[in-house]
This record gives C-alpha cells, sequence and structure tokens, in this order.
C-alpha cells in the first residue's frame, strides 16, 4: 500500500502556440493518504479522468510531479507503476474465461499454477463469482462482469486501486448494491482507491474524502459531510446535494440586508453579518431545501406560491414560485400543499450560505 500524492500538476492537450490547445487539468495539489477511499468528482470535462489516467501512466502529466508512495512515476511506464485499473466498460478478454481473465496478471508474473489457482478462488469467493469461472465474461449480466473485472484488478494485490466510473453502466438497484460491496471490499482490504465519478450520491456514500473539479481546477477537498455543509465555492454548493441549493443572486443593503438584483427576493440577516460583507457589494444568498419550510404563519420571511409537488415517499419536495425566482423546499410526507395554494417559506437563517458573485468564493 502506498500513499499518492500529486504535486502542482497539469495537463495540456494541444500544442501550447495555438488557440485550440486546451487545459484538461490545471495547477492541481492533491495527496491521497495510504489505504484512503478518496473520490474525483466533477461533471463531464473537469479533468478528473484525465487526472487518474496520469496517474495510471496513460497520459503523460505537461507539469508537475505525481509520487506513489517514495517514488516519483513520472517517467515510469504503467506496469511499473505497481496500480490497477478498473475501466468503465470493464476491458475484459472475450475469448478468455472468467478463470483466466482473473489469473491473467498473476500467470504474466510467472506464479506456480497452484498459487495462481489459489488467489484465483480467492478473490472469486469474496466477490461471489465462484460459479462462473469457466464461463465467458461477455455471456454473465452486467453485474458479474464488473465482479470479474474487480477481480482481476484485486488479484495482483496492487499499491493503489484507479477506478473509472466502474458504476455506470449497471442498473439502479444494481448499483446501489456494488456500492455497498466496493465500500466493505475497500475497508477489508484497506488499499488506497483512487475513485472518478460524475454521481454524487457514489462520492457521498462511498468515499473517505471528495475531490470536487471543475474545468480542470480543483474547487474543494474534504469529507463528504462537510463539501455538504460548508461548501467553498458556488460551484461546490450547487453541485452537491438533490436537489440542488436554492441561490439568488442579490445586493448587500446596509451591510446585512439582501435585494435580489433581478427579482423580487428581499431577506434581512442579523446585524452580525454586516463585517462579515463588509467588502462585499453583490452575493449570492443560498439556501438547501430542507433548511427551509412551508408554513402559514408568522415566522415566514418570504411568500409564494406552490408551483409543483413532487411526493418521494419519504418526504416531499415542493416547487415554489416566488415571483420572478423559483425555490425547492423539502417537507415531512404528511405535510400536503397544492398547486397554486399561498404559502409562507420560513429560512434557517443559522444555515444560509453566501458567496461573492464575482468569485464564486464562500464569503
Amino acid at each position: 500500500m502506498a500513499d499518492v500524492r500529486l504535486k502542482n500538476v497539469s495537463k495540456r492537450f494541444g500544442e501550447s502556440k495555438k488557440n485550440d490547445a486546451v487545459m484538461a487539468v490545471k495547477d492541481l495539489d492533491l495527496d491521497v493518504a495510504d489505504g484512503e477511499f478518496l473520490v474525483l468528482l466533477g461533471p463531464s470535462g473537469c479533468g478528473k479522468t484525465t487526472t487518474l489516467r496520469m496517474v495510471a501512466g496513460l497520459e503523460r502529466a505537461t507539469s508537475g510531479e505525481i509520487f506513489i508512495g517514495d517514488r516519483s512515476v513520472n517517467d515510469l511506464p504503467p506496469g511499473d507503476r505497481d496500480i490497477a485499473f478498473v475501466f468503465q466498460f470493464y476491458a475484459l478478454y472475450p475469448h478468455l474465461s472468467v478463470y483466466d481473465n482473473i489469473s491473467f496478471p498473476l500467470r504474466a508474473q510467472n506464479m506456480s499454477k497452484s498459487e495462481v489457482d489459489e488467489q484465483v478462488r480467492r478473490v472469486a469467493s469474496r466477490l461471489k463469482i465462484e460459479h462462473v469461472l469457466n464461463r465467458r465474461p461477455n455471456r454473465l449480466p452486467s453485474g458479474e462482469q464488473q465482479r470479474v473485472a474487480l477481480g482481476r484488478a484485486i488479484v495482483r494485490q496492487p499499491q493503489v486501486f484507479l477506478m473509472d466510473e466502474p458504476l455506470t453502466n449497471l442498473d439502479a438497484s444494481l448499483r446501489s448494491e456494488m456500492r455497498v460491496e466496493l465500500k466493505h471490499l475497500q475497508q477489508e482490504l484497506g488499499t488506497t482507491m483512487l475513485y472518478v465519478t460524475h454521481d454524487q450520491v457514489e462520492a457521498m456514500s462511498m468515499s473517505h474524502r471528495i475531490a470536487v473539479m471543475s474545468m480542470g481546477v480543483l474547487q474543494q477537498v474534504d469529507t463528504p459531510l462537510e463539501i455538504y455543509n460548508h461548501p467553498k465555492t458556488l460551484f461546490v454548493a450547487t453541485f452537491i446535494g438533490s436537489p440542488p441549493m436554492n441561490t439568488v443572486a442579490c445586493k448587500v443593503v446596509d451591510g446585512h440586508h439582501l435585494q435580489g438584483i433581478e427579482n423580487t427576493f428581499r431577506l434581512t440577516l442579523d446585524p452580525s453579518y454586516a463585517n462579515r460583507l463588509a467588502n462585499t457589494k453583490e452575493v449570492v444568498f443560498g439556501i438547501r431545501s430542507e433548511d427551509a419550510r412551508l408554513v402559514n404563519d408568522d415566522s415566514a420571511q418570504l411568500r409564494g406560491t406552490v408551483a409543483v409537488r413532487e411526493p418521494l415517499g419519504d418526504e416531499t419536495i415542493y416547487d415554489m414560485d416566488m415571483g420572478q425566482y423559483r425555490m425547492a423546499v423539502k417537507t415531512p410526507p404528511r405535510q400536503i400543499f397544492r398547486p397554486g395554494e399561498p404559502v409562507g417559506v420560513a429560512i434557517n437563517l443559522n444555515r444560509i450560505h453566501l458567496f461573492d458573485r464575482v468569485t464564486g468564493q464562500a464569503v
């Protein structure tokens, strides 16, 4: 096992003198602790897969340095980095049996036949695929194909696992099952794991820490709950959470009053916010849907009309029409309001988020 460190790593595609050069990853500093499960999270094109491929040696960094353990691996080929890569599309050998797919890396190391057999069957038992060892992988359902790909990676006992959206092609119920299995497997093996996904549920439920990326730039690295509760940028705030955080662009008036720039939003904050907002003229106000309540009493700071009701069983999400802006509010399932019904919105002022409108940084 080993830690992984990226020091000021950048990756540019295209000639630097041409206008079409693309900076896929920019000045990335990231430390993954030995035995940590870290998820690289972000939308398509944010640079997360490129980062993973640079650690694997499948892409060469334009600048910066990558360490696995105590070794700088910039000039090492993938085969010498002691990593195992699990791809989105499994990358199994269709002409080989499941047994031969899993044993392939061991046979490449010239292990004895008995030792290979012992390790393959141990891994197959752990992944519950002993019954398909003699079958071809292309005849298996996607969940078992994914287990075969995992088995081939695990059997090598690498220092680092690299996984590029390995659950994307599974249906929802199987994806949920595999999330639990992968987390349990990583805890059992204790091996460093760098995992790429665009799915925030995967990131929140599986990882020790999440590294959120946007347009090649690292936005925030922290535990799932810290990122959810204390986002450092507007991008992180709106990317994490379902439904996304409610946001309204506002002017700061008299230190602690917020006035919507393009709508009728008005909210008065505690006077203590005046120092915090002293050097900021325009902010983006944010509130998560669970930190607002629908009420019919004087506790409401805002007023609106129910536009859409989304019952989800354990909770109901109301999309509120607030005139020139919309706000999503979560309620208990037994609290029922009808579309078109006027209702007040009470904001938990201890749970609001404020971001500089120009920089996007938390205020």
